[in-house]
């Protein structure tokens, strides 16, 4: 989708600090970080969220969370992290396009 900021930086549109890569996925730095570590685990197709891509492609998801995981141990995060996605925008999803937060290098709180 050309409006679509995620697909833009999946397309080499728009400048990333990317930090890894698969045949399905792109991990790369979040501009805001909310944790000394947060960087984005997407698809490199657009899926507005996950339920929209839970019953076509469940495989996705599961390459989606192996690359979180991977992203997490080369980050260092041994002493744990936070995986997050936000479906729709009373979660607070603000870039439509299906995408895990993985959060960590300090102590997080509990979530309320």
């Amino acid at each position: 989708m050309s409006d679509c900021l995620f697909c833009r930086i999946v397309a080499g549109e728009v400048p990333a600090t990317v930090v890894a890569e698969t045949e399905r996925t792109v991990a790369f730095r979040d501009v805001a970080p909310q944790a000394p570590t947060h960087v984005l685990v997407v698809p490199r197709d657009h899926h507005a969220h996950a339920a929209a891509c839970a019953a076509p492609d469940p495989g996705l998801l599961a390459d989606l969370l192996v690359a979180a995981a991977d992203v997490a141990r080369a980050e260092g995060l041994e002493g744990g992290y936070r995986l997050l996605t936000n479906t729709g925008p009373d979660a607070g999803q603000t870039v439509h396009h299906l995408h895990v937060h993985v959060l960590g290098g300090r102590a997080l709180g509990a979530l309320g």
